[in-house]
Formats: structure tokens, sequence, C-alpha cells
């Protein structure tokens, strides 16, 4: 999470992962923290090539970056193609139709999410277009590309994965997209995509947790740091500031955070919440651990075991 940690240090712990046995790394794309309690937002882009070259074998992914408001589609096309070059095709681009508080600091208003849908399809399309090499010129609903062209293809094509919740976004993405971004272990989304989807296709969720030796400093950490999540994302996806989740967040206790992260030092626990995605039909799973300056204790004293445990599921 970028929001964790400064930039250097993100770094670091995407070398330390590796480093560990983990197969991939995924960065958040935001340009403000959920909480102010968490206190940093680098930018994602700079982060992740500094990582590239860090690293060696490990995979890289954006979850997710909304290519519609703050960026437009077609910079964001050079940006994947040039980080899928550095990294040596290690690069994934997650896509999503973003969240009001990264995306209205470039004061251009907040669609309902029905434009938002759409526009990320449109951008979707664009991307597509400009990954071929060929001289693009778009004229569309939303957006307009001018004579772009991208001159520096990596050899191996990107990935696009694409954030879906619901029929809707399942049926109108699952053509345009390799694979799936969800964070619900929901069988019947998983279903539903394969149904719609030509082709072998990977399924990302996440599981935040917070590991600590000690389960009270862990549940105070995630709900100083985490308790922003529990509104979802009808909710995360329109508030405009950290303030805002200060407040829409002010009532939610400890004792609902550990309820639904798994906190402290036991292994099984995060297994067990990992399995509910396995059983689901999930392919990937990217853990969150809470707390910036809780990664390297995590990825020096529970990493191990736990991917250990992890992959016998």
């Amino acid at each position: 999470m970028t929001e964790q940690s400064r930039a250097r240090d993100l770094v670091r712990h995407a070398a330390h992962a590796e480093e560990v046995g983990f197969d991939f790394a995924v960065s958040s794309d935001h340009y403000s923290p959920w909480l102010t309690s968490q206190g940093h937002s680098p930018y994602a882009w700079s982060v992740l090539g500094a990582v590239a070259h860090a690293t060696s074998r490990l995979e890289l992914m954006t979850y997710v970056t909304c290519p519609t408001m703050r960026y437009h589609p077609a910079v964001v096309a050079q940006k994947a193609a040039t980080l899928q070059e550095l990294s040596e095709g290690r690069f994934v681009l997650g896509l999503g139709s973003g969240e009001n508080l990264n995306e209205h600091v470039v004061g251009e208003g907040w669609p309902s999410v029905a434009v938002r849908q759409s526009m990320l399809e449109e951008a979707i399309q664009i991307i597509r277009e400009l990954h071929t090499g060929e001289l693009t010129t778009w004229e569309g609903e939303y957006f307009r590309v001018d004579s772009a062209r991208i001159w520096d293809l990596p050899d191996s094509p990107v990935p696009l994965a694409v954030a879906g919740s619901g029929d809707e976004s399942i049926d109108r993405f699952a053509p345009l997209a390799d694979h799936l971004i969800s964070v619900q272990p929901e069988r019947e989304l998983i279903e539903q995509w394969d149904a719609a989807h030509s082709g072998a296709s990977r399924k990302i969720g996440q599981v935040p947790i917070c590991w600590d030796t000690d389960e009270a400093a862990a549940v105070a950490r995630a709900h100083d740091q985490f308790r922003w999540f529990g509104g979802g994302w009808a909710v995360n996806a329109d508030l405009p500031t950290p303030a805002g989740f200060d407040g829409a967040s002010a009532f939610v206790r400890p004792e609902d955070v550990a309820h639904a992260i798994p906190c402290g030092p036991d292994l099984d626990r995060i297994a067990a919440r990992v399995k509910d995605y396995v059983d689901a039909g999930f392919t990937d799973i990217a853990l969150v651990q809470v707390g910036g300056d809780a990664q390297t204790p995590f990825l020096d004293d529970a990493a191990s075991d736990l991917l250990r445990d992890l992959r016998r599921l």
C-alpha cells in the first residue's frame, strides 16, 4: 500500500518480499491516503519503476489504476509499456473505475458510477489500440487521441486486468480484459467471469491482514490504519478526502476491525481467510500487511511459514 510508507521504503519492502519467496507484488495507485493516520501517498509509477530494477523475479501490478480522470488513457498506455520493458515482462496493468478520493484532485468533478464504467470501457479500448504500436487517432464519447503512437513497445504485450464486482461490470469487461480483479470471495462472480471470458485468465484477490506477535497491538494498528476498509466500495468510491473517511469510520470499533481482518500471530486465521478465495476459484491472492513499520517484522518472522501454509491450499 503506497499509503503506508515512503517511496524508498516501499522499494525496500518489495525487494525483501522477493527474497522471502513472494511471487508478485501489487501497488495501489493513489493521490491521497485513505486516512490521515496512514500519512503517505507517493507516485506509484515511480515506485514501480524502481522496484522493477530492485527485483529480478517478482511480478508487478497496479491494483488498480484509474485510466479516466487523473490520467488520460493514452498516458497510461505509454506508462504501462515502459514499465513492462523495465521489468522485462513482469508487469500486469490492473485497471478500475477509480475513487473520488484520488481522481477529484484534477478538478473535473466525479461522474456517476454508470458514466465511470463507460469511461473505463472506452479507456481500455484506447490502451489496446495504442499497444498495437500503430498510429492511433480516436474520437470517442469521452476521450480524444490525436495521432499518438507508443514508440517503445515491450517484447511481450502488457496483460490487462480489470476490477469487477457485479453482474454488469463482469459482462462488460470480461471480453475486454485478460484477468479479473475482485476483493470479494464470491464463487458466482468467478463463474460468471469464466462464462463471459474466452480463454484462460487469472482471478486476483486481496486479503488485508495485520500480523504481529502481540494480538492487541495488531488490533489497535488495524483499527488506526485500516478501519476505512469496512465501508464497502459503494462508500469508498465516493468519499472525496481522508477527513471524510475519518468521519465515516468514526464509530467503527476495534473489535469490528478484528472481526473483518485477521489480527495477531495466528497464521491459521490468515490461511482460513485466504482459503475462502481459493475455494471461490481465485488464482492469485495479494496479502496486505497493515502498517508501514510492520512490514519488516512480518517478512522476517512470519512470511516464510505463511507462504508454506498458503501454497498447501
